[in-house]
């Protein structure tokens, strides 16, 4: 996957919520974070995995990958925000969905108290292994990840 282009497309993205919203000198780290624990607990639920007292099915596959790349526009602006960046590295899928949200949870508090780029890595790691353990591949991310990015700035452009 091209994490360059991605963190840059990110950074348009960012740059231009902030000055939409007039947030250009705001510190926005810890709403950030905030706003990643929410967007993995919607992924969760729409995978239904840990709802074991529920016979439902979980969300349809493209439902749950725009609810996870929705996390991801915004460990690329936590990374942004830090001057981190992912290093690419070979990835296994999580094979216990439960585990692998559990960790991701660990791994962004982790990353609120200690925002280096160590933590930055797990934390940016075990999210793409739980992608993986959810079956989806780079190219299927890349792409609902732009997609999902037009939308963001065509909702900018409505005043969401």
């Amino acid at each position: 996957m091209n994490w360059d282009e991605l963190f840059q497309t990110q950074l348009q993205l960012d740059r231009y919520i902030e000055a939409n919203h007039q947030l250009e000198e705001a510190d926005l780290f810890e709403d950030k974070v905030l706003a990643l624990l929410v967007e993995v607990g919607e992924l969760a639920n729409e995978t239904r995995c840990f709802k074991f007292w529920s016979q439902k099915p979980a969300s349809p596959e493209d439902v749950i990958l725009e609810e996870y790349v929705d996390g991801l526009h915004f460990m690329l602006s936590l990374g942004l925000e830090k001057e981190l960046r992912y290093e690419e590295q070979p990835i296994k899928p999580v094979d216990d969905l439960s585990g692998g949200f559990h960790q991701v949870y660990e791994d962004i508090v982790k990353f609120k108290s200690v925002p280096k780029q160590k933590n930055f890595q797990q934390m940016f790691s075990n999210y793409l292994s739980l992608g993986a353990g959810l079956g989806f591949s780079e190219q299927a991310i890349q792409y609902a990840y732009h997609k999902k990015n037009a939308r963001n700035h065509q909702r900018q452009d409505e005043g969401y």
